[in-house]
């Protein structure tokens, strides 16, 4: 069996203008003659590579740790995309995705520098899928990314952002995502992998 890692280094990742970037605090080191190595974090959220709920954006939205497992577990489908996501883009995307497997084309990754436009969200969003995937820190343009997470989230549609799918060739995956369980929260980080047969 073939597994991927496509999660970021949280400690050198990626982090969105404006967020705060994680911090790491040695408490104790054994190199220090301390009994164990112990290590402290600050962070937020969503740094590195991460799942968004709708609380994010919604004040009565699901919270990260009400997620549904099911839709951050199973067969996703990996497509190549450079540019803007348009409506035909993601409805391109949804046929080839359904055309491997009606449950590959539940969970959709975006492998390339691609921003995800309106039109191309109300497409995901009509489709009903369950999570979406980008390499990019935000979903929709860096600059206005509200009305793009609005669309996706107030279809209940999960975000997982900052995945790294370099080794992830185009085609069915098996996706595991899920989130530390942080009760109440708007978001969370994950270690993302992808199995293949």
């Amino acid at each position: 069996m073939k597994i991927i890692d496509i999660s970021q280094d949280l400690f050198s990742c990626a982090v969105y203008p404006g967020d705060p970037a994680p911090e790491r605090e040695i408490l104790q080191e054994i190199r220090r003659g301390d009994v164990c190595n112990l290590t402290a974090l600050k962070m937020c959220a969503h740094n590195g590579t991460h799942l968004e709920a709708p609380y994010h954006f919604y004040a009565y939205g699901k919270t990260i740790d009400a997620l549904p497992l099911e839709k951050l577990i199973g067969y996703a489908y990996v497509a190549d995309h450079e540019g803007e996501l348009t409506a035909a883009d993601a409805e391109s995307i949804l046929r080839a995705a359904g055309a491997c497997s009606p449950e590959s084309a539940r969970r959709i990754l975006i492998r390339g520098n691609a921003v995800l436009t309106e039109e191309g969200a109300k497409v995901f969003a009509e489709a009903g899928i369950a999570l979406f995937g980008n390499e990019s820190q935000t979903v929709g343009p860096e600059n206005a990314p509200m009305q793009v997470h609005r669309i996706m989230l107030g279809a209940e549609i999960v975000l997982l952002e900052g995945i790294r799918l370099a080794r992830a060739e185009e085609g069915v995956w098996f996706l595991h995502a899920a989130p530390l369980n942080l009760g109440g929260a708007d978001g969370a980080p994950c270690r993302a992998t992808l199995f293949r047969e």
